[in-house]
């Protein structure tokens, strides 16, 4: 599947390949001090970029000033992960005349840097998800080269960032080639399809990633593809947590529904709420009037519009709150929330037509009947999704009341198919922090055993490689006797065998 790359391109990938030892060779306090000058460079410039950003996304100066200190809160992250060295998964097992299979050798496991990465930017986080955000953080954390395709939604916004980038990579002394920005989603095709890169990183829609997804696998020799897709984060909420805060409940969920015109993958796009408990009143007492935000770009806006009016026009659907959408002289969309409530009867039944994502501000409420077994709806309806939510009652939250074992059968099936479950709180507003979980299930993810935040997502761009009898001399620093990086070190002593499952008898 290896394509001739045009000169351009073939320059991009061949100086990514020759920094991929000597990035992968830098000490982690010199890489962890290269991604925090990146990090301090970007909020140095902050209102430039910001600016930037506002005219080519539509989205507020408050909502991207955020974003770029969570860009540089991700970095510097990042930083402290690869210096702190317990992603390497350090496990030595040192030579054994008495193992209970025989002799052992000296075995010591840690992981390395896979090599050239290339990352597709998200379009919904021109910050966070985008040239310097997440995926990019973890990729040059673990010491790979890294490319970046830069999303075509803001391209100026995308060249502004790697200029800071690449100055302070380079002033900090990282290799030529350690990160560059291409343009163009037949660019970065054609980079994924080289026997160079060693893997990719994407966020965006189902379709694409699919698409880059097969690429990868189908290549002569395939490399791991790490997408975020499409996810509608189902909320379930008792009538007893209605009851209970029915105006907290609403408003939360329409800030969380509206939030950045709804075009976060985290949006609650489904809300199953039992039969006569209000909480449509709830939403419509507490609504008022509500701004409109322009969506990112014309081809979102005309996306949103259709699957709208699609849901819209389902049988049995009703307006809770009637939103729209109006189209400006540049076509771009300007757009109001949407809610509407459907039984869980006419959701069966329309199914195909309603549980599709909408990426903007629209959400539907599921109205479901007393008794519904509600662990079944998740595997009825969907195959996996980044989060689901729980809103409970005070009483219900101490695990005491009657529902107790409903409820824990409902947490269980979250469990099977989401990344992240929440507890009365809304899925928008992802904590970057070390435990945090941003994956799910097919089609949230193609892979379900990653995140995209939190540390753990540095484990994407590295691959285990085992010693055996290795002088001292030619170990990495992780395994070697003196850990002069002082990283953690999981030691398997010798003898240790002989008691293996003896506390078990």
């Amino acid at each position: 599947m290896t394509e001739i790359l045009s000169p351009e391109l073939e320059a991009v990938v061949a100086r990514a390949a020759a920094a991929a030892p000597a990035f992968a060779a830098t000490a982690p306090e010199h890489r962890a001090r290269a991604i925090v000058a990146v990090a301090d460079a970007l909020e140095a410039n902050k209102p430039g970029l910001v600016a930037i950003g506002m005219r080519e996304t539509g989205l507020t100066e408050v909502r991207l000033t955020g974003e770029v200190t969570r860009t540089a809160v991700q970095l510097r992250l990042f930083a402290d992960t690869l210096v702190d060295g317990a992603y390497l998964d350090a496990r030595i097992d040192p030579a054994d005349a008495d193992f209970a299979l025989g002799v052992r050798p000296d075995i010591r496991r840690t992981h390395l840097p896979v090599g050239p990465v290339i990352n597709f930017s998200a379009s919904n986080f021109p910050f966070a998800f985008s040239v310097m955000g997440g995926d990019s953080a973890a990729i040059l954390a673990a010491g790979c080269p890294l490319i970046v395709k830069a999303h075509s939604g803001h391209p100026e916004l995308s060249d502004a960032t790697a200029a800071i980038a690449t100055e302070a990579l380079a002033a900090a002394g990282m290799p030529e080639g350690t990160f560059q920005l291409i343009h163009g989603r037949e660019a970065g095709v054609a980079v994924l399809k080289d026997a160079r890169i060693k893997a990719g990183a994407f966020t965006g829609s189902i379709a694409v990633g699919r698409l880059l997804a097969d690429i990868a696998a189908s290549r002569p020799a395939p490399v791991p593809f790490y997408g975020e897709l499409g996810s509608v984060n189902p909320v379930f909420i008792t009538a007893d947590a209605i009851a209970e805060r029915a105006e907290e409940i609403a408003t939360g969920f329409l800030t969380s529904v509206s939030g950045s015109a709804g075009q976060l993958c985290t949006k609650p796009g489904f809300v199953f709420v039992p039969q006569g408990t209000g909480l449509a009143a709830a939403i419509q007492a507490v609504a008022g009037e509500l701004p409109e935000h322009r969506l990112l770009d014309p081809r979102i806006a005309r996306s949103f519009d259709e699957r709208r009016t699609e849901i819209l026009n389902a049988p049995g659907v009703t307006s809770v709150l009637p939103g729209g959408i109006r189209f400006d002289e540049a076509g771009h969309g300007w757009a109001t929330p949407t809610v509407v409530s459907v039984s869980l009867a006419d959701f069966r039944a329309s199914a195909a037509a309603l549980v599709e994502e909408a990426f903007g501000p629209l959400s539907i409420l599921v109205e479901t009947p007393a008794g519904e077994d509600l662990a079944a709806l998740m595997p009825e309806f969907y195959e996996g999704n980044l989060t689901g939510t729980l809103h409970l009652s005070a009483a219900e939250a101490t695990g005491t009341t009657a529902n107790v074992a409903e409820l824990r059968a409902l947490v269980a099936a979250l469990s099977q198919q989401v990344g992240r479950v929440l507890f009365n709180g809304w899925s928008t507003g992802v904590a970057v922090t070390p435990a945090q979980q941003h994956g799910g299930p097919w089609p949230a993810t193609t892979n379900d055993a990653s995140t995209s935040v939190g540390t753990a997502a540095i484990s994407r761009f590295m691959r285990p490689v085992a010693y055996q009898n290795a002088p001292d001399a030619f170990l990495p620093d992780a395994l070697r006797d003196t850990n002069p990086a002082g990283v953690p070190q999981a030691i398997s002593p010798a003898g240790e065998s002989q008691t293996w499952g003896a506390r078990w008898r």
